[in-house]
């Protein structure tokens, strides 16, 4: 089973859209690989339509989506369309057929409780295929796609300032939109942390994010989060 900060496996896979391998076909991109149970099920129908309705929100983030579990092909393609015809939500991303279990197994998404069904998880993976986060979820508990989105913009803007992400940004109790900075691990660093940045003490800084992307940043998540 691959841990964040590792490449995702190297797979081929045969999917709704065809054969793709991945990670290599998402190269430039971030994408969100994410597994349920098992198809015509209650729970991940809701699942499947919440990321189908943010799909063009993670776009905007230069983010794709695949999804996977242990039907085939066909089963997959049936409940799409019921989906479609019955729900009027139309699901523009892959789904993975994964019968044997080779890609799930690798993966570490074979369910112990119930090994005919696949973990409920979430890997968000950046453009050079490195693991980012990871995110596990019972069997009769259905993910909050928002929080998978805000995770996405979070680890972006991290990357991009070089700092780590307070709890609810960009939203934050203490810090609001801003970026933690890394405590200091060497007393010189600790006396300098006071004049380079802001800080409630030399091992609580962050750094300030432009108040225009941090306003921006809010305002798309809030709009994604309003969707019906």
């Amino acid at each position: 089973m691959p841990s964040i900060g590792e490449r995702f496996p190297d797979v081929e896979v045969e999917t709704t859209h065809g054969k793709i391998k991945l990670p290599d076909h998402y190269k430039d991109k971030w994408f969100v690989f994410f597994s349920h149970t098992v198809d015509f099920t209650p729970l991940s129908t809701t699942e499947l339509v919440a990321f189908a309705k943010r799909h063009e929100d993670f776009k905007q983030l230069n983010t794709e989506l695949i999804d996977l579990s242990v039907d085939s092909r066909l089963v997959h393609l049936k409940w799409v369309e019921w989906i479609e015809e019955n729900l009027r939500v139309k699901i523009p991303f892959p789904l993975i057929a994964d019968m044997r279990g080779r890609v799930a197994e690798k993966l570490g998404l074979i369910h112990i409780v119930s090994p005919n069904e696949t973990v409920r998880a979430v890997y968000i993976i950046d453009p050079k295929g490195t693991i980012n986060a990871m995110l596990f979820y019972p069997l009769d508990v259905g993910r909050n796609v928002d929080e998978v989105l805000r995770m996405v913009k979070a680890l972006q803007v991290s990357e991009k300032y070089g700092g780590a992400m307070p709890a609810n940004w960009p939203n934050s109790e203490l810090v609001g939109e801003n970026v933690m900075v890394p405590p200091a691990h060497t007393r010189e660093v600790a006396e300098r942390r006071r004049k380079e940045y802001k800080c409630l003490d030399w091992w609580f800084c962050y750094k300030e994010v432009p108040s225009e992307e941090a306003e921006a940043a809010r305002k798309f998540l809030e709009r994604a989060a309003k969707k019906p």
